[in-house]
């Protein structure tokens, strides 16, 4: 009787089964109505709602162009690297709205919106931008700050006298 509940580990390889190895998930484009991708985008306090389209490449921040709403260079070419990087610089109409935060955290939060709208749109871009490291949600915020302290972590002056 207990040689019959006794299994080797042959016998009990055979009851899970031959496919036992997980499939790598199977991503699938994401469109609404007007065929457009949306995604949201953070970076510190910012979030941004942005939706793509196929298109000649303008990019619209809040009802303006992003050269008026980014003015710093260094802005705009942080909000182009994942079109950059996919190589699809003039062939998506990128809208979006943003709000939160300063200029900084807004062009990363676009960044972050464009990447995952493209992943969206077009699935096998996904491996060029999470290799860029464009969906990876930033996460550092402002640190708060602490009573008896006259900011997050610095003290008052001490004096001896």
């Amino acid at each position: 009787m207990a040689d019959q509940d006794t299994k080797t580990f042959e016998d009990l390889s055979e009851l899970k089964g031959e496919d036992s190895t997980p499939a790598a998930p199977v991503y699938v484009q994401k469109l609404d109505a007007q065929g457009r991708a949306y995604a949201t985008g953070k970076r510190k306090d910012a979030i941004a709602r942005v939706w793509i389209k196929p298109g000649a490449g303008k990019i619209e921040v809040n009802g303006k162009d992003h050269v008026v709403y980014f003015a710093r260079p260094v802005l705009r070419m942080i909000l182009k690297q994942p079109l950059t990087a996919a190589d699809r610089n003039d062939q998506y109409d990128v809208r979006c709205t943003v709000k939160g935060g300063g200029l900084s955290g807004q062009a990363g939060a676009v960044r972050h919106g464009i990447s995952k709208a493209l992943t969206y749109f077009e699935p096998d871009l996904r491996g060029v931008l999470k290799k860029g490291g464009f969906l990876t949600r930033d996460s550092r915020v402002v640190e708060r700050k602490k009573y008896g302290k006259r900011k997050a972590r610095r003290s008052f002056q001490f004096s001896k006298r």
